[in-house]
């Protein structure tokens, strides 16, 4: 079986690599993975993660994507897809790849043929309204981790705003709250991953991420129409 591929994205500066890099500390004692990180020009991430030892150094791979980085996770994903077929002929048994995005807006959403799963972060140094924007990543990735709740109450934002707008744009789908910098939420997260992994290793996963795209699918269909509605009866500003 081939390796479990997760891929994160979100914003600049929103928590992506410490979120691999907690990710590296919590599962290496016992699961074997690797990491592939995206930047435009540079290898800053990958060095990063093995400046502070995630990994050893051969376990972490970098992509400059050279565009936009949604475009090397979503639609031209070879340099991705070879660089974990790369890692996985080097280290056997292989079991999970970490596939970090470069950082990237709200529109941001991985393959399914590159990412088995994906996370998406956002921090609360945007604001409580970001929830309320929507897009691919914060309403139909799998998992959506609102990092930086440290931060809250200097920029003004309310973490249960934040909350109820997050669950109601997801309809039952992941969400956990994190200061990655301190560790809070990564057990949350930790837990997370690893029930994943137990799924692809015992071939439920796709059925559940199935379920979960037909139900995202009907709920922006009805968000659709909803507006169609107000439209045609002249009720939109």
């Amino acid at each position: 079986m081939r390796a479990m591929r997760v891929g994160i994205a979100g914003p600049v500066g929103s928590g992506k690599t410490a979120l691999v890099w907690r990710l590296c500390e919590r599962l290496r004692g016992d699961v074997e993975l690797a990491v592939v990180t995206n930047d435009l020009f540079t290898d800053e991430d990958a060095l990063f993660l093995r400046r502070n030892g995630a990994l050893p150094s051969a376990r972490i791979a970098a992509v400059q994507t050279g565009a936009c980085p949604h475009t090397a996770v979503r639609e031209d994903i070879t340099p991705n897809l070879q660089a974990v077929a790369r890692l996985e002929r080097r280290f056997q048994g292989l079991r999970l790849v970490l596939v970090e995005s470069g950082g990237d807006n709200l529109a941001a959403s991985f393959s399914p043929a590159l990412a088995d799963v994906s996370v998406f972060v956002i921090d609360v140094a945007g604001g409580d309204k970001v929830p309320r924007k929507g897009g691919p990543g914060t309403g139909g990735s799998d998992l959506l981790v609102i990092n930086k709740v440290d931060l809250a109450p200097h920029v003004g934002a309310d973490l249960e705003v934040m909350r109820r707008d997050a669950e109601a744009l997801r309809r039952g789908r992941a969400l956990l709250f994190t200061d990655l910098r301190r560790g809070t939420g990564v057990d949350a997260v930790e837990g997370w991953v690893r029930a994943r992994l137990g799924e692809h290793e015992t071939g439920t996963l796709r059925r559940a991420r199935a379920d979960a795209a037909q139900g995202f699918s009907a709920q922006t269909h009805d968000h659709a129409h909803a507006h169609d509605h107000a439209d045609a009866h002249g009720h939109r500003s």
